[in-house]
């Protein structure tokens, strides 16, 4: 594997990102939406991970005042298990400290034990249930949150 590089993400990224959106989600956010987020939405930070010059994931995240929540995370399934979510998740976290966020949080399936683990390597504890969240199959969230300073 050659070099990982995450960075902001581009208007001209969206594609790929589409790409990887695709992939990874039964009900996957219209390219519009990616763009509106970019392009128009002064508290959306959006951030892409490359791996030998290809994006292979990206994560979301709105900053409202000192509060930050991830909107999305994903990794294009053939690079998962490499630990590119971890770095990204990172980065992203990193980067709401530096704008001065004091709390982080998200959602998180039910079902998705991998990632619920992953984040509580980075402190995140569940503080609540959201009813038939999803609406691809109705699962419920786990809203999961960790204080920054």
């Amino acid at each position: 594997m050659g070099e990982l590089i995450i960075r902001e993400m581009k208007l001209s990224d969206t594609q790929e990102v589409m790409q990887v959106e695709t992939a990874s989600y039964a009900a996957p956010w219209p390219k519009d939406i990616f763009l509106q987020e970019v392009a128009n939405n002064h508290y959306a930070h959006y951030y892409v991970v490359e791996a030998d010059g290809k994006i292979v994931g990206y994560a979301g995240m709105w900053l409202v005042i000192d509060d930050a929540q991830i909107t999305n995370i994903a990794i294009a399934p053939a690079y998962r298990g490499q630990k590119f979510g971890q770095q990204l998740f990172y980065y992203t976290m990193e980067q709401a400290v530096l704008m001065g966020a004091k709390r982080l949080s998200l959602e998180v399936r039910e079902s998705n034990v991998a990632a619920q683990r992953m984040y509580r390597k980075f402190g995140l504890v569940p503080g609540g249930i959201r009813k038939n969240y999803y609406t691809d199959n109705q699962e419920d969230a786990i809203v999961m949150w960790v204080n920054l300073s």
